[in-house]
């Protein structure tokens, strides 16, 4: 049993790496826009379909279309955007129903596309298995996890030291203040949203390299960027990093301690946790001023 547990705890860090990208591209665009993209994680899933149908027409490895994706699913984030900026009036409220609606649309257009039957890669090699000690995962568990590590390092590096990333961290912080400086905030938000399509593309890729897909994933996804978020704190890149972990976890452990028909609500049950015990989250604003 004890063997059992931790190769779950592995098993729950590596899902954990995806989730992080996820939810780091929702919380960019929250933190810039104060804008709650419920689009997002139908643009995880949209990459994810664009990495089926790439190793289907050319029977090639799902990592062959990363560029692919990164193309469409920037491209589709900038039209969200421009839909988003014409909302003037209670932006917030609206943005929502939008980018819901928007998800919609996403959702329905990869059933007429890709119909609703589950896919899967058939790449032997992302599958095959690659022990460390007593832990076992497939190749592209590993590989992908690792790739969140560098892919949440570069941002972290951007968001530190390149002119654009001050300059998104300072909109998030003082929109009014920002513009007194010169910061144009339209161009930080284009640039926030096409970061966040960034991750989601590599994300998505990810997904499909060692998991399912199906059309109702793509909500699921952005519940669980936002659960991630909320545990986070705003603000917080290890904080999200150690979000997705911890849900992560606490899936695995449910779905091998319990049933797999309990991981939505072990995830549900640990954001409202964290909302009543921790309101900033984990790593919130409040915390690390503390």
């Amino acid at each position: 049993m004890t063997e059992l547990i931790f190769q779950a705890i592995y098993s729950g860090l590596l899902q954990g790496g995806s989730y992080a990208l996820i939810a780091l591209g929702l919380a960019l665009v929250f933190g810039t826009m104060k804008v709650i993209n419920l689009a997002h994680g139908e643009l995880v899933l949209l990459a994810a379909y664009i990495a089926y149908a790439v190793e289907s027409a050319f029977n090639v490895s799902p990592i062959v279309a990363i560029p692919v994706a990164l193309v469409v699913v920037c491209i589709s984030a900038l039209l969200v955007y421009l839909l988003v900026d014409r909302i003037k009036k209670d932006r917030e409220l609206n943005s929502l129903i939008l980018t819901y609606g928007i998800g919609v649309m996403i959702t329905n257009a990869i059933l007429l596309i890709w119909k609703a039957d589950i896919r899967s890669t058939k790449s032997a090699w992302l599958q095959d298995a690659v022990v460390l000690g007593p832990f076992y995962s497939m190749r592209s568990e590993l590989g992908f996890f690792i790739l969140s590590l560098v892919l949440m390092g570069l941002l972290w590096w951007w968001l530190s030291k390149s002119w654009y990333g001050r300059a998104v961290r300072a909109v998030a912080s003082n929109r009014d203040a920002a513009k007194l400086m010169g910061i144009n905030p339209r161009t930080t938000e284009i640039v926030s949203f096409v970061v966040a399509g960034i991750l989601a593309a590599f994300a998505g890729v990810a997904l499909y390299s060692y998991g399912v897909i199906q059309p109702p994933l793509g909500h699921a996804l952005t519940v669980k960027a936002f659960i991630i978020t909320v545990l986070a704190g705003v603000g917080s890149i290890p904080g999200v990093l150690a979000g997705a972990l911890l849900l992560g976890v606490v899936e695995a452990l449910t779905v091998t301690l319990l049933s797999s028909a309990l991981q939505e609500i072990a995830g549900m049950g640990l954001f409202l946790l964290v909302l009543f015990v921790m309101p900033n989250g984990l790593f919130g604003t409040a915390a690390r001023r503390g």
